[in-house]
Protein backbone atom coordinates (compact mmCIF):
# COMPACT_ATOMS: atom_id res chain seq x y z
CA UNK A 1 0.00 0.00 0.00
CA UNK A 2 2.77 2.44 0.92
CA UNK A 3 4.63 1.59 -2.27
CA UNK A 4 1.54 2.20 -4.42
CA UNK A 5 0.85 5.52 -2.71
CA UNK A 6 4.42 6.69 -3.17
CA UNK A 7 4.44 5.81 -6.85
CA UNK A 8 1.32 7.85 -7.43
CA UNK A 9 2.08 10.79 -5.19
CA UNK A 10 5.52 11.55 -6.49
CA UNK A 11 4.70 12.07 -10.14
CA UNK A 12 5.34 15.77 -9.58
CA UNK A 13 7.94 15.42 -6.84
CA UNK A 14 10.88 14.53 -9.01
CA UNK A 15 13.50 16.74 -10.63
CA UNK A 16 17.18 16.40 -11.24
CA UNK A 17 19.97 18.53 -12.69
CA UNK A 18 20.47 17.66 -16.36
CA UNK A 19 23.40 18.92 -18.38
CA UNK A 20 22.50 21.34 -21.13
CA UNK A 21 23.34 18.89 -23.89
CA UNK A 22 20.98 16.29 -22.41
CA UNK A 23 17.82 18.40 -22.50
CA UNK A 24 16.62 21.72 -23.88
CA UNK A 25 14.03 22.07 -21.11
CA UNK A 26 16.11 23.52 -18.29
CA UNK A 27 15.57 27.09 -19.40
CA UNK A 28 11.81 26.57 -19.33
CA UNK A 29 11.66 25.96 -15.59
CA UNK A 30 12.25 29.69 -15.06
CA UNK A 31 9.25 31.98 -14.81
CA UNK A 32 9.02 34.46 -17.69
CA UNK A 33 9.29 37.54 -15.45
CA UNK A 34 11.60 40.52 -15.78
CA UNK A 35 12.18 42.08 -12.35
CA UNK A 36 12.05 45.87 -12.19
CA UNK A 37 12.88 46.34 -8.53
CA UNK A 38 13.23 44.48 -5.24
CA UNK A 39 11.02 45.88 -2.48
CA UNK A 40 11.18 45.77 1.29
CA UNK A 41 7.90 44.13 2.30
CA UNK A 42 7.84 46.02 5.58
CA UNK A 43 7.89 49.37 3.79
CA UNK A 44 5.11 48.47 1.36
CA UNK A 45 1.34 48.57 1.83
CA UNK A 46 1.22 44.82 1.19
CA UNK A 47 2.82 42.47 3.68
CA UNK A 48 3.93 38.84 3.59
CA UNK A 49 0.68 37.62 5.12
CA UNK A 50 -1.33 39.18 2.28
CA UNK A 51 0.54 37.04 -0.22
CA UNK A 52 0.38 33.93 1.96
CA UNK A 53 -3.39 34.28 2.41
CA UNK A 54 -3.84 34.66 -1.35
CA UNK A 55 -1.70 31.59 -2.08
CA UNK A 56 -3.57 29.39 0.39
CA UNK A 57 -6.98 30.57 -0.83
CA UNK A 58 -6.18 30.30 -4.53
CA UNK A 59 -7.99 27.77 -6.72
CA UNK A 60 -7.15 29.56 -9.97
CA UNK A 61 -4.67 26.98 -11.18
CA UNK A 62 -7.17 24.14 -10.90
CA UNK A 63 -9.88 26.25 -12.54
CA UNK A 64 -7.51 27.12 -15.40
CA UNK A 65 -7.01 23.44 -16.20
CA UNK A 66 -10.70 22.74 -15.75
CA UNK A 67 -11.79 25.62 -17.99
CA UNK A 68 -9.40 25.13 -20.90
CA UNK A 69 -11.45 22.23 -22.27
CA UNK A 70 -14.10 24.80 -23.23
CA UNK A 71 -11.74 26.51 -25.70
CA UNK A 72 -10.02 25.69 -28.92
CA UNK A 73 -6.22 25.83 -28.82
CA UNK A 74 -3.06 24.20 -30.08
CA UNK A 75 -0.59 22.39 -27.84
CA UNK A 76 2.94 21.02 -28.13
CA UNK A 77 3.81 18.23 -25.68
CA UNK A 78 7.38 16.94 -25.46
CA UNK A 79 8.44 14.28 -22.95
CA UNK A 80 11.90 12.82 -22.40
CA UNK A 81 12.89 9.90 -20.20
CA UNK A 82 16.47 9.14 -19.10
CA UNK A 83 18.60 6.20 -18.06
CA UNK A 84 20.83 6.02 -14.97
CA UNK A 85 23.58 7.95 -16.76
CA UNK A 86 21.17 10.76 -17.67
CA UNK A 87 21.17 9.80 -21.33
CA UNK A 88 17.90 10.17 -23.24
CA UNK A 89 16.18 6.79 -23.13
CA UNK A 90 12.77 7.58 -24.59
CA UNK A 91 10.89 10.43 -26.26
CA UNK A 92 7.20 11.26 -26.72
CA UNK A 93 6.20 14.14 -29.00
CA UNK A 94 2.64 15.32 -29.61
CA UNK A 95 1.21 18.26 -31.56
CA UNK A 96 -2.44 18.69 -30.68
CA UNK A 97 -5.39 20.68 -31.97
CA UNK A 98 -8.16 21.00 -29.41
CA UNK A 99 -11.58 22.08 -30.68
CA UNK A 100 -15.19 22.18 -29.53
CA UNK A 101 -17.55 20.16 -31.75
CA UNK A 102 -21.29 20.23 -31.01
CA UNK A 103 -20.50 21.53 -27.55
CA UNK A 104 -18.07 18.71 -26.73
CA UNK A 105 -14.25 18.84 -26.55
CA UNK A 106 -12.38 17.06 -29.32
CA UNK A 107 -8.65 16.33 -29.38
CA UNK A 108 -6.94 15.83 -32.74
CA UNK A 109 -3.32 14.73 -32.97
CA UNK A 110 -1.55 16.61 -35.76
CA UNK A 111 1.70 14.80 -35.04
CA UNK A 112 2.62 11.81 -32.86
CA UNK A 113 6.08 10.35 -32.47
CA UNK A 114 7.50 7.92 -29.91
CA UNK A 115 11.14 6.94 -29.72
CA UNK A 116 13.13 4.56 -27.56
CA UNK A 117 12.06 2.95 -24.31
CA UNK A 118 8.53 4.33 -23.84
CA UNK A 119 6.14 1.36 -23.44
CA UNK A 120 6.15 -2.00 -21.67
CA UNK A 121 5.30 -5.24 -23.48
CA UNK A 122 1.69 -4.94 -22.27
CA UNK A 123 1.33 -1.54 -23.92
CA UNK A 124 1.44 0.51 -20.71
CA UNK A 125 3.95 3.29 -20.21
CA UNK A 126 7.38 2.20 -19.02
CA UNK A 127 7.49 4.97 -16.39
CA UNK A 128 4.80 5.78 -13.86
CA UNK A 129 5.76 9.46 -14.23
CA UNK A 130 4.59 9.42 -17.85
CA UNK A 131 1.41 7.53 -16.94
CA UNK A 132 0.48 10.19 -14.40
CA UNK A 133 1.30 12.93 -16.90
CA UNK A 134 -1.13 11.30 -19.30
CA UNK A 135 -3.78 11.12 -16.56
CA UNK A 136 -3.47 14.81 -15.68
CA UNK A 137 -3.54 16.22 -19.21
CA UNK A 138 -5.97 13.84 -20.89
CA UNK A 139 -8.43 14.69 -18.14
CA UNK A 140 -7.79 18.38 -18.64
CA UNK A 141 -8.25 18.18 -22.41
CA UNK A 142 -11.56 16.39 -21.99
CA UNK A 143 -13.83 16.43 -18.92
CA UNK A 144 -12.04 14.69 -16.07
CA UNK A 145 -11.70 17.83 -13.93
CA UNK A 146 -15.08 18.48 -12.34
CA UNK A 147 -16.52 21.83 -11.34
CA UNK A 148 -16.43 20.82 -7.68
CA UNK A 149 -13.38 21.92 -5.70
CA UNK A 150 -11.33 18.73 -5.23
CA UNK A 151 -8.81 20.44 -3.00
CA UNK A 152 -11.03 20.82 0.03
CA UNK A 153 -10.98 18.15 2.65
CA UNK A 154 -8.19 16.03 1.23
CA UNK A 155 -7.35 14.05 4.36
CA UNK A 156 -5.43 10.98 5.32
CA UNK A 157 -7.92 8.66 3.61
CA UNK A 158 -8.30 10.74 0.46
CA UNK A 159 -7.42 9.14 -2.85
CA UNK A 160 -3.88 9.49 -4.14
CA UNK A 161 -5.25 11.44 -7.12
CA UNK A 162 -6.75 14.05 -4.78
CA UNK A 163 -3.44 14.31 -2.94
CA UNK A 164 -1.61 14.61 -6.23
CA UNK A 165 -3.86 17.48 -7.31
CA UNK A 166 -3.19 19.25 -4.02
CA UNK A 167 0.57 18.96 -4.52
CA UNK A 168 0.32 20.28 -8.08
CA UNK A 169 -2.27 23.02 -7.75
CA UNK A 170 -1.87 24.25 -4.17
CA UNK A 171 1.70 23.67 -2.96
CA UNK A 172 2.20 24.87 0.60
CA UNK A 173 -0.80 23.11 2.07
CA UNK A 174 -0.48 20.13 4.39
CA UNK A 175 -1.14 16.85 2.59
CA UNK A 176 -1.83 14.14 5.15
CA UNK A 177 -1.13 10.52 4.50
CA UNK A 178 2.28 10.89 2.85
CA UNK A 179 4.78 8.99 5.01
CA UNK A 180 7.40 11.14 6.78
CA UNK A 181 6.77 14.42 4.92
CA UNK A 182 3.10 15.39 5.33
CA UNK A 183 3.70 18.21 7.80
CA UNK A 184 6.74 19.49 5.92
CA UNK A 185 4.64 20.50 2.91
CA UNK A 186 2.80 23.06 5.07
CA UNK A 187 5.46 25.76 4.66
CA UNK A 188 3.25 28.57 5.98
CA UNK A 189 2.39 26.69 9.15
CA UNK A 190 3.64 27.82 12.55
CA UNK A 191 6.31 25.10 12.75
CA UNK A 192 7.69 25.61 9.24
CA UNK A 193 7.86 29.40 8.79
CA UNK A 194 11.08 29.60 10.78
CA UNK A 195 12.91 27.78 7.97
CA UNK A 196 12.17 30.32 5.20
CA UNK A 197 12.96 33.82 3.97
CA UNK A 198 10.38 35.92 2.09
CA UNK A 199 11.41 38.08 -0.88
CA UNK A 200 9.18 40.58 -2.66
CA UNK A 201 9.70 42.34 -6.02
CA UNK A 202 7.92 44.15 -8.85
CA UNK A 203 8.28 43.08 -12.47
CA UNK A 204 6.74 42.42 -15.88
CA UNK A 205 5.20 39.12 -16.99
CA UNK A 206 5.10 38.35 -20.72
CA UNK A 207 6.75 41.77 -21.22
CA UNK A 208 3.56 43.74 -20.59
CA UNK A 209 1.66 42.59 -17.48
CA UNK A 210 2.73 44.35 -14.24
CA UNK A 211 3.24 41.79 -11.49
CA UNK A 212 4.44 41.16 -7.97
CA UNK A 213 6.87 38.29 -7.43
CA UNK A 214 6.62 36.69 -3.99
CA UNK A 215 9.40 34.20 -3.28
CA UNK A 216 9.52 31.83 -0.30
CA UNK A 217 13.02 30.37 -0.12
CA UNK A 218 14.75 28.03 2.31
CA UNK A 219 17.28 29.68 4.58
CA UNK A 220 20.86 28.60 3.71
CA UNK A 221 21.43 27.41 7.28
CA UNK A 222 18.49 24.97 7.15
CA UNK A 223 19.32 21.35 6.33
CA UNK A 224 17.56 19.78 3.34
CA UNK A 225 16.07 17.11 5.57
CA UNK A 226 14.17 19.70 7.61
CA UNK A 227 12.09 20.87 4.64
CA UNK A 228 10.52 19.46 1.48
CA UNK A 229 9.91 22.69 -0.46
CA UNK A 230 13.15 24.59 -1.08
CA UNK A 231 11.53 27.39 -3.04
CA UNK A 232 8.01 28.49 -3.92
CA UNK A 233 7.83 31.54 -6.20
CA UNK A 234 4.43 32.97 -7.06
CA UNK A 235 3.63 35.65 -9.63
CA UNK A 236 0.63 37.92 -8.92
CA UNK A 237 -1.07 40.20 -11.43
CA UNK A 238 -0.56 43.63 -9.86
CA UNK A 239 -3.92 44.82 -11.18
CA UNK A 240 -6.12 41.98 -9.94
CA UNK A 241 -3.90 40.10 -7.45
CA UNK A 242 -4.68 36.87 -9.32
CA UNK A 243 -1.91 34.29 -9.55
CA UNK A 244 -0.37 34.02 -13.03
CA UNK A 245 2.62 31.79 -12.43
CA UNK A 246 4.19 29.41 -9.96
CA UNK A 247 7.64 27.82 -9.65
CA UNK A 248 8.23 25.00 -7.16
CA UNK A 249 11.55 23.44 -6.17
CA UNK A 250 11.22 20.40 -3.88
CA UNK A 251 13.72 17.86 -2.59
CA UNK A 252 13.76 15.15 0.06
CA UNK A 253 15.69 11.98 0.79
CA UNK A 254 15.64 9.23 3.42
CA UNK A 255 16.03 5.45 3.60
CA UNK A 256 12.66 4.85 1.96
CA UNK A 257 12.65 7.22 -1.01
CA UNK A 258 14.24 10.29 -2.51
CA UNK A 259 13.08 12.92 -4.99
CA UNK A 260 14.21 16.28 -6.34
CA UNK A 261 11.79 18.43 -8.34
CA UNK A 262 11.61 21.61 -10.35
CA UNK A 263 8.25 22.49 -11.82
CA UNK A 264 6.96 25.66 -13.45
CA UNK A 265 3.36 26.49 -14.41
CA UNK A 266 2.35 29.70 -16.17
CA UNK A 267 -1.16 30.93 -16.95
CA UNK A 268 -2.39 33.29 -19.66
CA UNK A 269 -5.28 35.77 -19.31
CA UNK A 270 -7.85 35.14 -22.05
CA UNK A 271 -11.51 36.08 -22.41
CA UNK A 272 -11.71 37.26 -18.80
CA UNK A 273 -10.25 34.12 -17.24
CA UNK A 274 -6.91 32.36 -16.83
CA UNK A 275 -5.84 29.41 -18.97
CA UNK A 276 -2.66 27.27 -18.97
CA UNK A 277 0.14 28.58 -21.19
CA UNK A 278 3.26 26.62 -20.21
CA UNK A 279 4.00 23.70 -17.90
CA UNK A 280 7.52 22.40 -17.49
CA UNK A 281 8.85 19.63 -15.30
CA UNK A 282 12.12 17.83 -14.68
CA UNK A 283 12.50 14.98 -12.29
CA UNK A 284 13.75 11.77 -10.86
CA UNK A 285 12.47 9.69 -7.98
CA UNK A 286 13.47 6.43 -6.40
CA UNK A 287 11.66 4.08 -4.02
CA UNK A 288 12.64 0.54 -2.94
CA UNK A 289 11.73 -2.37 -5.23
CA UNK A 290 10.91 -0.07 -8.15
CA UNK A 291 12.88 1.19 -11.11
CA UNK A 292 14.31 4.67 -10.64
CA UNK A 293 12.46 7.13 -12.85
CA UNK A 294 13.92 10.16 -14.61
CA UNK A 295 11.91 12.33 -16.95
CA UNK A 296 11.29 15.86 -18.14
CA UNK A 297 8.52 17.44 -20.12
CA UNK A 298 7.43 20.71 -21.64
CA UNK A 299 3.83 21.60 -22.56
CA UNK A 300 3.11 24.81 -24.44
CA UNK A 301 -0.48 25.83 -25.23
CA UNK A 302 -1.42 28.82 -27.36
CA UNK A 303 -3.85 30.27 -29.90
CA UNK A 304 -6.85 30.04 -27.58
CA UNK A 305 -10.19 30.80 -29.21
CA UNK A 306 -13.87 30.21 -28.58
Amino acid sequence: MIKKSLLALFFMLCAFNLKAQQSNLNKDTVLNVVIDSVINIRSHRLNAQDFIDAILADTGFYKAFRNMKRYGFTAANDIYTYDKKNRVDGEIHRRIRHTIVAGKPKTEYLFKQDKGNVYKHNGKYELYTVEMFDYIFNNAYNSGFSAADPLAGVGKNGSYKDKLKTLIFTPGRKVTGIPFISGKTEIFGRDMRQFYYYEFARGKYLDTIPVYRFKVIKKPSVADGDVVIRELTTIFDMRTFKILGRYVDMKYSNLFFDFDVRMNIELLPFNGELLPAKISYQGSWNVPFHKEERASFLIVQKDYHK
